[in-house]
């Protein structure tokens, strides 16, 4: 029987590479999209069974023909990961128009793409499962977060609304919360520098999370996943 596939993206040195790890060390063979082709030459190294493949997801079209290439050369893709995303912090005033429907793509019209690309054959077995890994800008406007926020509420009720439409025929759905400034090389020297360990989520435990969720029992399934440090006031 051939090992199962995941497809994740957003594979950076965060969250994504975790994941990919995670998965990997339950015999899955991994597909990483990422747009920085030597970070996936890297993983590939490190991570047994894993191929990367170069692709700006704000691309749709290239979206749509990379999930199909990893396809064609791992097999059936049961289990994808979005965790692909991107954020921009300025004033309503400020706020850019065309970066807002750029930010819109990536954060969920490249959901609604990745599903269309993976359900065909998910939909064919009764089962797979889709991941989203999302944060508290789903829930919440702030200021400076006009450009954020929508798009990743947006992303939120699309998850949902797949849920809803899929999970009666097999494929789990989940949308997964992290409320949390998360562990990676580039969060702790330019936002958090003088923090310490235990305020941050540690990628690792979010993608324990994910693996989890994924592999809920049918008769107990979870949408709606908070993560967040055992300290963080919410």
């Amino acid at each position: 029987m051939a090992d199962p596939v995941c497809l994740i993206t957003g594979t950076g040195d965060g969250i994504g590479a975790a994941t990919a790890r995670r998965f990997a060390s339950d015999g899955y063979r991994i597909a990483m999209l990422a747009r920085t082709e030597e970070r996936l030459k890297r993983l590939e190294k490190e991570i047994p069974g894993s191929r990367g493949y170069v692709c700006d997801i704000s691309d749709l079209d290239l979206l749509r023909k990379t999930a199909a290439k990893a396809r064609e050369e791992l097999g059936s893709i049961c289990v994808a990961v979005h965790n692909a995303a991107q954020g921009a912090f300025e004033t309503i005033l400020d706020a850019d128009p065309a970066r807002f429907e750029e930010l819109f793509r990536i954060n969920t019209t490249a959901l609604m793409v990745l599903t269309q690309s993976v359900a065909s054959d998910m939909l064919e077995q009764g089962k797979g499962a889709i991941m989203v890994t999302g944060n508290t800008s789903a829930w919440r406007g702030k200021p400076r977060f006009c450009m954020f926020a929508p798009t990743k509420a947006a992303q939120r009720i699309l998850a949902e609304a797949i849920a809803r439409e899929l999970g009666p025929k097999g494929i789990h759905v989940a949308y997964i919360t992290i409320d949390a400034a998360v562990d990676t090389p580039w969060t702790r020297p330019r936002i958090y520098p003088n923090k310490p360990d235990d305020f941050f989520a540690k990628p690792s435990a979010i993608a324990d999370t994910i693996y989890h969720v994924a592999h809920q029992d049918p008769s107990a399934w979870t949408f709606n996943v908070d993560v967040r440090p055992y300290h963080e006031s919410w």
